[in-house]
């Protein structure tokens, strides 16, 4: 199975052929692997080198000229490092891009904390009308990509090393499991896991392949009239979408659990993924003891 970094570019690739409206715009990652695209269309590959801020200002130049750019890199440099570009050159001036991020919150762990990144969901909430996604397995992205390209808005699509077995596709909360002792919404790649600490319990699991908008709705239809108590699991900073729970739930009776990485402390040891989600109690004994010690 080639990983969602891999599809994303086969697919972007097979898509620059195919849109002559479409360019892609990187810094330096994964240059060599888009080198034939760019041999083929080499005024809509761009590569400017390692300069994020202006990967992102020329993503916003292109829009204005009326291109649909795809911008990429690792999140740490395509969200958090030109933020104020995303703001200014995107947002402020009212053009959509695609935004597309390989490595998630500490994907390269072994690359030390400069490349982790937990917070970029959480500052795109800053800024109005964004689109995230956050798939949870190659084929949910390839779709969530080619649903994203001929349109005009601005998309996130956060791609990890991390999946689930299967893909699940569909709009809104998906209802994954059905049970009647709470709710617990799976975020991205964090599904198997759950799925695997709530065996055996009484709980509805949804899962969320994208998270903004949020789907309010189908929260609400699965909670029921309340009383309720929710899980949030997410693959980012805890409670990053506790306030949405929070407003959508706001008639509801209800108490909130959110997993996710840790706020309390910056984790900045090396190490594997599968030490950083024991570190941040995102691995499947860390998320069935917190489900079991939250629900009644």
């Amino acid at each position: 199975m080639q990983t969602m970094r891999e599809t994303f570019l086969s697919t972007v690739g097979a898509e620059l052929d195919a849109d002559p409206r479409l360019a892609v715009v990187l810094a330096d990652i994964s240059a060599a692997q888009l080198e034939d695209a760019a041999v083929r269309h080499p005024d809509r590959v761009i590569n400017v080198g390692i300069r994020e801020q202006l990967l992102i200002g020329v993503t916003g130049g292109l829009a204005l000229s009326g291109l649909r750019p795809v911008a990429h890199t690792f999140p740490s440099f395509l969200v958090e490092r030109p933020y104020e570009q995303v703001k200014l050159d995107l947002t402020h001036q009212g053009v959509g891009a695609v935004l597309v991020s390989s490595g998630a919150s500490y994907d390269m762990s072994t690359e030390g904390r400069t490349h982790q990144s937990p917070a970029d969901v959480a500052l795109l909430d800053t800024v109005p009308g964004w689109t995230v996604h956050v798939p949870g397995h190659p084929e949910e992205a390839r779709r969530l990509l080619l649903d994203a390209l001929p349109g005009n808005g601005t998309v996130y699509l956060r791609l990890s090393a991390a999946v689930n077995a299967e893909p699940h596709h569909g709009t809104g909360f998906q209802v994954i499991r059905r049970g009647g002792a709470g709710v617990v919404l799976a975020v991205g790649p964090m599904l198997d896991r759950v799925l695997a600490a709530t065996a055996g319990l009484d709980v509805t699991v949804l899962y969320a392949a994208t998270v903004r908008p949020f789907d309010a709705a189908g929260l609400r239809a699965a909670v029921g009239s309340g009383p309720a108590d929710v899980v949030l699991v997410e693959p980012y900073l805890a409670g990053t979408s506790a306030h949405l729970v929070t407003e959508a739930l706001s008639t509801t009776p209800h108490r909130l659990r959110s997993l996710g990485v840790r706020r309390d402390s910056e984790v900045r040891m090396y190490g594997e993924m599968s030490d950083h989600d024991r570190a941040h109690g995102l691995d499947e004994a860390s998320l069935a003891a917190s489900v079991r010690a939250f629900l009644p």
